[in-house]
């Protein structure tokens, strides 16, 4: 649940994050090749890092998060998304796909155990991997918590949007036929999922921008482009793999992460938590905390939902070197 992963580059580090390792197109099966690659000390300490969106994809720079002297940090981008071919398939491209495909690449790789590493939805995908291979995860560093359930959803586009941005609100519902506005999540992943540009155009910048403007703690806009007709800019591909994740439910059973999180006792995690991210708040990480005792919260003040929000990369960083600590071979 987040924007394009571009918008998370931090653009005043000019500081390169070193080449990886390795990289490498990995058949998966379905038609799917998924692009990997694994950075830092070939012998140190297994780490996997999970991309947001569903449908970003993962960054040079999200390399930087981990010690290249204490990990062998394994990055990829996920069916449909970044560099991972079909570019935005969505034939056979569910999360029960996602967590097999990270079993190849653990398999492929040959790694036992590895930390795992997400944001945002790849904090869902971190959390149903681990319920689902507990065995296989050494230990978890989340931020921004999204447990991929319809109410998180409705809670931040028709709950929390219109509590702080009213007239944002207004336009992103003004973008949608007067009848389709009484179930506007449905009307809009429907819209986005059309085939005809016409429809699904207006609607993927409607959805972008605004989960753009409320991932920022001091956006610099508060209203919707869309509406200025300004059709020149490239279409974001994030909206289009979120609208077929949330019209599935993300292809999870109601509250499966809360009522499977018995699976994740023993392992030891923190979660990182921006104090006003008004697309995963904080409560939702404390629901979680409750049913994992083995985890430690940590809030950011002053930071929202982003990765490079003040205070959020620094904390991110410093939960993965405290986790590694905890971890017994």
């Amino acid at each position: 649940m987040a924007p394009d992963a571009k918008s998370e580059i931090r653009s005043d580090d000019s500081t390169k994050a070193a080449a990886p390792l390795s990289s490498r197109m990995l058949a998966v099966g379905d038609g799917h090749e998924i692009y990997v690659e694994t950075n830092g000390n070939a012998d140190g300490l297994p780490a996997v890092y999970l991309h947001g969106g569903p449908g970003s994809g993962c960054q040079p720079d999200h390399r930087r998060l981990f010690d290249p002297r204490r990990f062998h940090a394994v990055l990829f981008d996920q069916r449909g998304a970044g560099r991972s071919r079909p570019k935005g398939g969505r034939e056979a491209n569910t999360l029960p796909h996602l967590i097999a495909d990270m079993e190849s690449i653990r398999t492929t790789l040959g790694i036992e155990r590895w930390l795992v590493v997400g944001g945002s939805w790849g904090a869902t995908l971190a959390l149903a991997y681990t319920q689902a291979h507990p065995q296989r995860v050494s230990g978890i560093v989340l931020r921004a918590t999204f447990l991929g359930t319809r109410a998180e959803l409705e809670e931040a586009f028709l709950s929390t949007l219109p509590r702080f941005y009213p007239e944002l609100s207004a336009d992103f519902l003004g973008m949608l036929p007067e009848a389709e506005r009484a179930a506007p999540l449905d009307a809009y992943w429907r819209r986005i999922l059309d085939p005809d540009p016409a429809v699904h155009g207006p609607a993927a910048r409607a959805w972008g921008e605004t989960e753009s403007i409320m991932s920022q703690i001091a956006p610099k806009r508060h209203r919707l482009e869309v509406f200025d007709k300004n059709n020149s800019r490239p279409m974001p591909s994030t909206p289009f793999m979120e609208a077929h994740y949330f019209a599935h439910d993300c292809f999870m059973r109601p509250d499966q992460l809360l009522q499977g999180a018995r699976a994740l006792a023993g392992i030891p995690g923190i979660i990182v938590q921006g104090r006003y991210d008004l697309l995963c708040p904080p409560a939702t990480a404390h629901r979680l905390i409750a049913a994992w005792p083995d985890a430690e919260l940590r809030i950011v003040d002053a930071a929202g939902h982003l990765l490079y929000d003040p205070g959020i990369r620094d904390a991110v960083i410093a939960a993965i070197d405290d986790v590694a600590g905890r971890i017994t071979t």
